[in-house]
């Protein structure tokens, strides 16, 4: 064999062997290549996790309305499509989105427990509403009736004139109410919280109407003297309290609950809003004059002329105010004096 063939020959075989190399390099490059067939499915729910899990965090009820009952729809619906595929594969892949999905069970679970901000409202009016008083003040007014009488008197010169004249004379006294306000129990054996100009009146009678529609006669302990705050005392024992929290915490745009004998008409009122101002400093009629308030809470909850004294609660229940004026006319303009200041006067007066 001449060595120009020789070479041929083994040119041929190199290259044979080229291919065959490169056939199987690709065959084994296209097996470790191929594409799981269930991995489209766990990309998929992987998607569906995070848009549900984003979903929960965020509070977004994705397109419906409902989006509790969506985000739980759809959460179920992952569980059936992830234990069809555990049946068929129980891979790790699987078996993390099956803990993720519990994971996000639990967020939807705890979330569905979280109270509504309305939920929170009527807890806390139910919590307090027992404690909360009316204060009816009645005052012995003189009775009137008309009588006619000679207009020029005993004069004995005008004796047979017919000609009468009517006159007011007073047959006695009626007792009459003259005013209204609320208070809110602080004690069980019957301290009550109030305005002091509710009970400025010392010639006037003080009568608790309380939440039951049970009525009892109160006697006033204490007016302080510094501020509009005052306690009086009814008979009994194991009445229900309300309880004074801390205003030093209270923020701007926070909710609160007001409750009182709005109008003096109706009792146990109740009203909403915001705290709109902190530490305001205003000008109140006080029995005829004037009396500076300092440090009070603005609100827009409406306060009418007969909650003096009731009680402003936070969502907790707790009194973190004392609503002390309004502005008439305006738009729900009002104030509290913070409870920080009733703490004070109750240790001032109770002694803890």
């Amino acid at each position: 064999m001449s060595k120009q063939r020789k070479a041929v020959i083994l040119f041929f075989a190199a290259l044979l062997i080229a291919l065959v190399g490169e056939v199987i390099y690709l065959s084994i490059v296209e097996r470790t290549t191929v594409k799981d067939p269930l991995t489209p499915y766990v990309m998929d729910i992987s998607k569906r996790l995070d848009v549900a899990e984003q979903a929960i965090i965020d509070l977004r009820l994705l397109v419906e309305q409902n989006g509790t009952d969506t985000v739980a729809a759809r959460i179920q619906d992952l569980q059936g499509r992830i234990a069809e595929l555990a049946q068929n594969n129980p891979s790790s892949e699987i078996k993390d989105l099956q803990s993720r999905l519990n994971e996000i069970s639990q967020k939807q679970e705890n979330r569905q427990k979280e109270p509504s901000q309305d939920d929170l409202m009527t807890a806390a009016v139910e919590k307090v509403a027992p404690a909360v008083v009316s204060i009816v003040i009645t005052k012995d007014v003189p009775q009137l009736e008309i009588v006619y009488v000679n207009p020029f008197g005993d004069d004995p010169f005008f004796q047979d004139v017919q000609v009468r004249v009517p006159q007011y004379r007073q047959k006695g006294v009626t007792q009459q109410k003259i005013g209204a306000g609320t208070g809110f129990l602080v004690t069980e054996d019957g301290s009550i919280l109030t305005n002091r100009h509710v009970v400025g009146d010392e010639s006037a009678s003080y009568t608790v109407l309380l939440s039951d529609g049970s009525q009892k006669k109160a006697t006033v302990l204490y007016k302080d003297t510094e501020y509009d705050l005052a306690v009086i005392k009814i008979e009994g024992k194991g009445y229900a309290k309300a309880i004074v929290g801390k205003s030093a915490s209270i923020k701007l745009g926070q909710t609160v609950i007001a409750i009182g004998n709005a109008l003096g008409e109706y009792g146990n009122s109740v009203s909403t809003g915001i705290i709109s101002g902190l530490n305001r400093t205003v000008q109140a009629n006080d029995g005829g004059k004037l009396v500076q308030l300092k440090g009070v809470l603005q609100t827009d909850a409406a306060i009418n002329p007969g909650n003096s004294g009731g009680p402003l609660l936070d969502l907790n229940g707790n009194v973190v105010g004392v609503n002390v004026a309004t502005v008439l006319g305006s738009n729900n303009i009002s104030f509290a004096i913070p409870s920080d200041i009733v703490t004070v006067l109750t240790k001032r007066f109770f002694g803890n």
